[in-house]
C-alpha cells in the first residue's frame, strides 16, 4: 500500500491535520502551509514540511516522517535531514518541530540510546496510529490517518461509516475531498480491485468523486468551445496521455475515431488505467 502518497494529500487537503496530533499545537495551526521539500545534501528528502505564514517571521517550522516499515537508521536521517534544513534556512524560523507518525511501536527503530535526549525533548513527538483511540471517536480527517492501519475485513464497514459520517457533518467542498480521499485509500488497500469495484464495495458512485466532476467540468467547458464530441476527444487524449504516457499516432487515430458514447466510456474508465495495456485491454472490449 502506498502509504507515501496518502498521507502527502491528507496533509497538503489539511495542513492542520497534523497538529490535531500535537498536545501543544501552535495558536496559528490553520495558517500554516504544508510543502515537501529536498535539502540540497546526498540526497536528503524530507516527507513533510509544515511552514509558518510569511506574516510570522521568524516562525516555528515543523517536519513529519511517516513511517510505515522497520527502519534502523531512521533518526539518524530524520534528526540530520531536519537540522540541516533548519540550518540552511536558520533566518526563517525560531525553532524546530520533528513529529513521526508510526502504525504501531514494534515498527520503531530499535536501538534509540543515541537519540534519548532528542526523543525526549519538547521538541521531538512520536505518534503511533494505533493508540490514538477508536477510529469511530476520532476526528474524521484523523480516522482517515488510521484507517490505513487497520485489517482489510475491518477497512470496509469503518470506510463506509466514515463516508455516511462526513456527509452529515463536513460542509462541502471538503466533504468532497473527504470522499476522495477516502476511496483513495480504499484502492490502495484493495490493490486487485479496480477503483469502480471499491465505489462499489463503498456504496458510491464514480460520479461522486472529484477526479470524476473536474474531467466531467473540463469536457463541458471544451464541448461549449469546440462542440462537444471535438472536446470530449480532446479531454480523452490530454487525460490518457497523463495516466498511459505519449500515444503512439495509430492509438490517437482510433481515439479519435469513437463514438460520442465510446468516448464518455473511455472517459470513466481511463481513471483506473496505469499504463498502455490497460488501453489496449479496453479497446479489446469494443
Amino acid at each position: 500500500m502506498r502509504r507515501d502518497s496518502i498521507f502527502y494529500k491528507l496533509f497538503q487537503q489539511s495542513p492542520s491535520l497534523l497538529f490535531e496530533l500535537l498536545t501543544n499545537p501552535p495558536e496559528n495551526s490553520g495558517e500554516y502551509r504544508f510543502d515537501s521539500v529536498a535539502v540540497k545534501e546526498p540526497k536528503f528528502e524530507i516527507d513533510g514540511v509544515f511552514l509558518p505564514p510569511e506574516s510570522q517571521n521568524p516562525g516555528v517550522v515543523y517536519f513529519c516522517e511517516v513511517q510505515f516499515q522497520k527502519d534502523e537508521r531512521l533518526y539518524e536521517r530524520v534528526f540530520a535531514e531536519s537540522w540541516l534544513y533548519f540550518y540552511r534556512n536558520r533566518d526563517r524560523f525560531s525553532n524546530l518541530h520533528i513529529v513521526i507518525i508510526y502504525p504501531c511501536r514494534s515498527l520503531e527503530q530499535s536501538d534509540i540510546v543515541p537519540y534519548l535526549s532528542q526523543l525526549n525533548s519538547p521538541q521531538v513527538t512520536r505518534i503511533y496510529l494505533d493508540e490514538l483511540g477508536r477510529i469511530r471517536s476520532l476526528p474524521v480527517w484523523v480516522a482517515l490517518m488510521v484507517l490505513t492501519t487497520i485489517e482489510d475485513e475491518q477497512a470496509t464497514e469503518e470506510a463506509r461509516y466514515l463516508l455516511a459520517r462526513s456527509q452529515q457533518e463536513v460542509p462541502e467542498p471538503e466533504n468532497r475531498a473527504i470522499i476522495e480521499l477516502l476511496t483513495t485509500i480504499m484502492v490502495y488497500k484493495f490493490e486487485n480491485k479496480s477503483q469502480r469495484e471499491v465505489e462499489e464495495m463503498l456504496g458510491i458512485t464514480l460520479r461522486e468523486t472529484r477526479v470524476y466532476r473536474e474531467i466531467k467540468e473540463q469536457g463541458r467547458e471544451e464541448g461549449r468551445e469546440q462542440g462537444r464530441e471535438e472536446g470530449e476527444k480532446s479531454l480523452v487524449l490530454r487525460q490518457l496521455a497523463r495516466r498511459v504516457g505519449e500515444l503512439p499516432q495509430q492509438v490517437r487515430q482510433r481515439v479519435e475515431s469513437l463514438s460520442l458514447e465510446q468516448l464518455e466510456n473511455l472517459g470513466e474508465a481511463l481513471l483506473d488505467f496505469t499504463s498502455m495495456a490497460d488501453l489496449n485491454a479496453w479497446f479489446s472490449q469494443l
